[in-house]
């Protein structure tokens, strides 16, 4: 295979590269915060609020990230009188399906954060005269973030693994381009340099928490 074929091959790969990154970025930056919304909700005091954040984990956890993509792609628009209103953009679709899916796995990372943290921590900052909210801020959520990291790492890379779901629902992602190019030269070259990109993206990923592993252990 000449040099211009590889060419070829790789500029549409690294547009739909584009596609996973940007997927991701905006998955993890939504999923987290979700997440963490709902460690609060299954820790609330309010029993309702409490029984639909267990009720939603164990759903989006329970069933496959693959059906929850299709039924929101072309389950939703189906639905009898709100259905027309459910018609999303495929792209978007997807963005909901990860954030819905992942803010559960998140969830209970940050719930086995929380566990982690001694209770003597509480007493302690009691002691010191700190109010709840300072007790929070300044002492449980830096712990439980320095405790959650190494598990959120994992995720995150399997999020970014997990893009290539998105062939499933018609997205043009980079393993949407690598099959193209794959049933149209009849090379297994644009799989290998799919996987190339996957390990690039994911390298990157996991130096960049492994920084942030360094920075929160020395501070």
């Amino acid at each position: 295979m000449s040099i211009e074929n590889v060419a070829n091959i790789i500029k549409p790969m690294l547009e739909g590269a584009q596609v996973t990154v940007l997927l991701f970025l905006i998955a993890i930056v939504a999923a987290i915060p979700l997440g963490f919304l709902l460690t609060l909700a299954i820790r609330s005091k309010l029993k309702v609020i409490a029984w639909f954040g267990h009720a939603y984990i164990y759903l989006m956890r329970g069933t496959p990230l693959l059906l929850q993509l299709l039924f929101i792609v072309f389950g939703l628009p189906l639905l009898p009188i709100i259905g027309e209103y459910m018609v999303l953009d495929r792209f978007t679709a997807a963005c909901l399906g990860f954030i819905l899916n992942y803010a559960a796995y998140f969830a209970e990372i940050f719930r086995g954060g929380l566990l982690a943290i001694d209770k003597g921590q509480y007493e302690a900052s009691q002691v010191l005269g700190l109010n709840k909210w300072q007790t929070t801020t300044r002492v449980i959520l830096p712990q439980m973030f320095r405790i959650a990291l190494p598990a959120i790492a994992n995720e995150s890379v399997t999020l970014v693994k997990d893009t290539a779901l998105l062939y499933a629902v018609a997205v043009p992602e980079l393993l949407h381009f690598a099959q193209t190019a794959v049933n149209r030269d009849f090379t297994i070259m644009p799989f290998v340099i799919a996987g190339i990109i996957y390990l690039l993206i994911t390298m990157t990923l996991t130096l960049f928490f492994k920084w942030l592993e360094r920075r929160f252990t020395f501070d």
